[in-house]
């Protein structure tokens, strides 16, 4: 339920006071966040307690195609989510075209269905490609087929819907869909397994959170902060208990206290990575629950002599109080083709990873990105790379 006006969906906003279901829509690349993959589903909860937080001030629609909310999910993220992945394949990775452990199912229909099978549709004009989870099937007492459940990431709102079997048989035969049964998760997954990295986090993501109800912070709460970027700290004081200062403290170390009067906003930029709790002394100096939050460096180079067609090559990173597990490229005229690299930690002693001579293919602009994580969540650096013919 938004707790202010100003949080974006498509050709619009969710309305304040109105309660709805499910997670917004957004293909937030990596300026904003995905939820599960870069913060907790109760970061996700916390900013929404927050007008001032970036769910209501930050609006992606314009700078990012397909996105809106600056936290939010889409289709592959969602199912990729459920498979219990490191990082999102995107859709039209999830078939056995791109991956090992899968094959398409036939005849594809409601009486074949099983739950954890991937409805796939291609792209057609404006409209692009989807992922669709069955995630349940219900059968008569003969054993006969008589709805099936299918969950997605849509817009504006992941959903869930119950088709009767006749319903299912035509929702596959229309726009192209095909029904993938990924058979081996493991071999779909290969490395990509998420109990290899912090995040997704499943057992705090079905957990229920206590929300701050006195101070939270401009990104929600339990979450990562690039060094040198803004955190506003919202006394929100929702309990009318009075505020005398908002104590701010560095690995259990107090460096800052201010003096606070009333309701309102405190902005601090932090030049020291490391992890930060923030709470209030309240009227009868008692203490509010504390927020936490980590303040992270993360940087990656490239060759001077720029990225070479054919060839490894090394790519040079820097982290602070965050291990650098990722690195992903987008390549293609129209970054069809994903490539990701997991960071070992011989890599993150080197400061360093090669990349691979097939990774790159294709001359023009590569999209790179590092992904880093802590405790708190995943930071992501984005760079376009020019791929150069060094023969």
């Amino acid at each position: 339920m938004p707790v202010a006006p100003g949080m974006p969906t498509r050709g619009g906003y969710f309305e304040e006071g109105v309660e709805y279901t499910g997670l917004p829509y957004s293909s937030v690349k990596s300026t904003g966040r995905y939820i599960g993959f870069d913060i907790y589903l109760k970061t996700f909860l916390a900013a929404l307690e927050n007008p001032d937080s970036v769910l209501y001030t930050e609006n992606l629609a314009g700078e990012i195609p397909n996105a809106e909310s600056y936290y939010g999910t889409v289709c592959s993220a969602y199912t990729s989510y459920a498979y219990q992945c490191g990082i999102w394949y995107l859709s039209w990775y999830h078939g056995p075209t791109h991956q090992q452990g899968v094959e398409l199912v036939k005849p594809a229909n409601g009486q074949t269905a099983q739950v954890g099978d991937v409805i796939f549709r291609p792209s057609r004009g404006k409209s692009g490609s989807h992922v669709q989870l069955v995630t349940e099937v219900f059968a008569n007492d003969q054993g006969v087929v008589t709805h099936v459940r299918v969950d997605e990431s849509t817009s504006p709102l992941a959903k869930a819907t119950k088709y009767s079997a006749e319903e299912f048989n035509d929702h596959l035969n229309t726009r192209g869909r095909e029904l993938y049964r990924i058979t081996d998760p493991d071999a779909w997954r290969a490395g990509n397994r998420a109990n290899s990295f912090q995040f997704p986090n499943y057992q705090e993501d079905t957990s229920t959170p206590t929300i701050n109800r006195v101070v939270l912070l401009d990104r929600g709460d339990w979450v990562a902060y690039q060094k040198d970027q803004s955190v506003r700290f919202n006394i929100l004081d929702k309990d009318d208990q009075g505020v005398k200062s908002l104590v701010i403290e560095r690995e259990g170390s107090v460096i800052e206290k201010v003096g606070v009067t009333d309701k309102g906003i405190v902005e601090r930029t932090f030049e020291q990575c490391g992890n930060y709790t923030a709470h209030c002394v309240l009227g009868d100096n008692s203490l509010s629950q504390e927020c936490e939050f980590s303040v992270c460096d993360l940087d990656f180079s490239l060759p001077t002599s720029g990225v070479p067609v054919s060839g490894a090559w090394d790519l040079d990173f820097h982290t602070s109080n965050m291990n650098a597990v990722i690195v992903y490229f987008r390549c293609g005229v129209k970054r069809e083709r994903q490539h990701t690299i997991l960071i070992s930690e011989e890599d993150r002693t080197l400061g360093k990873v090669e990349i691979p001579d097939e990774v790159v293919r294709e001359l023009g602009n590569v999209e790179v990105w590092l992904i880093g994580e802590n405790k708190y969540g995943r930071l992501k650096k984005r760079m376009m790379v020019e791929v150069k013919d060094h023969s």
